[in-house]
């Protein structure tokens, strides 16, 4: 076995690599920390190295050698209690039903061969890679074809994308609320610079400040601490008045102020039901800043809830990398945004499902309240591009239920 190296930001990164300079199944064998680039050991950054191995593309047949055959047929013929030589004369009858019996047997073995090489799998594998699903994720996905789908059921492709389908939704985890919401509840969007976080913060507090027909709304308010984009608070401001829900401003020269600053504004307003917290944005690189915002944060209380914001047109290396920079707020869930703008789902599917991590909302538009859902399960699997989609048929096997949505309580 030969093992190959590659470099990278992270085990993600390195996958996508390899995937893309060879047309090649391969799996990782170890991974290690390492630093990359600098100078004199001066302004590297962290990164990942990945020794891996070239698989071929499916298991040989596994055929048993007519030897090691002849050795079992006599073995079975010794077990049923006579020579093998005179069971071949005299028991003719026992005989031929144990050879039944073997050769049942070799083409099991045969037929497995047979199944590895059925061409649903490059058909299938071809589908997952056209919805931009990692490598890693198709693996995974091949390996349960392997495991669970007989040779029988790879004949039929309509079976075999309705198990795909159903695997891929029960890799999609819904967030789901805690039992108990204390009052008030305080919602706090974080994330990168461009994602559209004031935006879906609007629409969040229209969503249980307006009231509608199915809902009664709740006493909520806006308030945003980026006062160092331009035009943030104009923007918020003018929304908020639109809606006919208040918003407030937090700015302050330092961390620390900005911090009591928070924690004031939330105190005196003691008839308020939900806060909807807009947050600066921030590269994921730039951690100092990150950091100055988490100590501004902690003015929101120990029982404010942090969701991420992450772009739905981000690729998925970049999605990885946003994941693990604002780990440190130890958010609940990730807000997928701008859903709009991409036309596959599968590199967010992929990493969050690696990553373990839920999704709680989706927008899909800069209407405000309108394009903002409760994420599903199924909106996921009815964007998948080259599946034949029964819908019907996948709301059964993924009802909404409460698991799928925010509760007021």
């Amino acid at each position: 076995m030969e093992l190959f190296i590659e470099q990278g930001e992270s085990r993600m990164d390195c996958q996508q690599k390899i995937a893309s300079r060879f047309s090649r199944p391969f799996k990782i064998l170890t991974q290690k920390e390492i630093r990359i680039g600098g100078f004199m050991g001066l302004f590297s950054k962290p990164g990942v190295e990945v020794e891996y191995y070239f698989t071929p593309p499916y298991t040989k047949p596994v055929v048993m050698p007519e030897e090691d055959f002849e050795t079992r047929k006599r073995k079975l013929i010794a077990a049923a209690g006579k020579n093998p030589d005179q069971a071949m004369q005299s028991g003719k009858e026992a005989s031929d039903q144990i050879l039944n019996a073997l050769n049942e047997l070799k083409e099991k073995l045969e037929n497995t061969g047979k199944k590895d090489e059925h061409p649903s799998f490059s058909k299938a594998a071809g589908i997952l890679r056209l919805n931009d699903f990692s490598e890693s994720y198709i693996n995974s996905l091949m390996e349960r074809m392997r495991k669970e789908l007989p040779l029988e059921k790879l004949e039929d492709f309509d079976t075999v994308q309705d198990c795909l389908l159903e695997w891929i939704g029960e890799s999609i985890s819904i967030y789901k609320e805690d039992e108990i919401m204390r009052k008030p509840r305080i919602f706090i969007l974080i994330g990168p610079t461009g994602v559209g976080k004031t935006t879906t913060i609007a629409k969040l507090a229209a969503f249980y400040g307006i009231k509608r027909d199915d809902f009664s709304a709740v006493e909520t308010r806006m308030i945003t601490i980026d006062a160092y984009r331009i035009g943030a608070k104009e923007q918020l401001e003018k929304i908020g008045n639109v809606m006919q829900i208040p918003v407030s401003f937090v700015d302050a020269e330092t961390p620390e102020q900005a911090q009591q600053a928070l924690r004031k504004e939330i105190a005196i307003h003691k008839y308020i039901d939900m806060y909807f917290i807009d947050t600066i944005g921030k590269s994921p690189k730039d951690a100092s800043k990150i950091g100055e915002m988490k100590v501004i944060l902690e003015g929101a209380g120990r029982n404010a809830e942090f969701h991420l914001a992450v772009s739905a047109a981000t690729k998925a290396s970049d999605i990885e990398n946003i994941l693990r920079q604002f780990e440190p707020f130890n958010y609940k869930s990730v807000v997928l945004t701008k859903m709009d703008e991409t036309e596959h789902v599968g590199n967010i599917v992929s990493v969050l499902a690696e990553k373990r991590k839920s999704i709680s909302y989706i927008t899909d538009g800069q209407a405000v309240p309108s394009d903002i859902k409760k994420a599903s399960v199924v909106r996921f699997l009815i964007n998948l591009d080259g599946f034949k989609i029964n819908r019907e048929k996948i709301e059964k096997r993924f009802p909404p239920g409460d698991a799928d949505q925010f509760k007021w309580r």
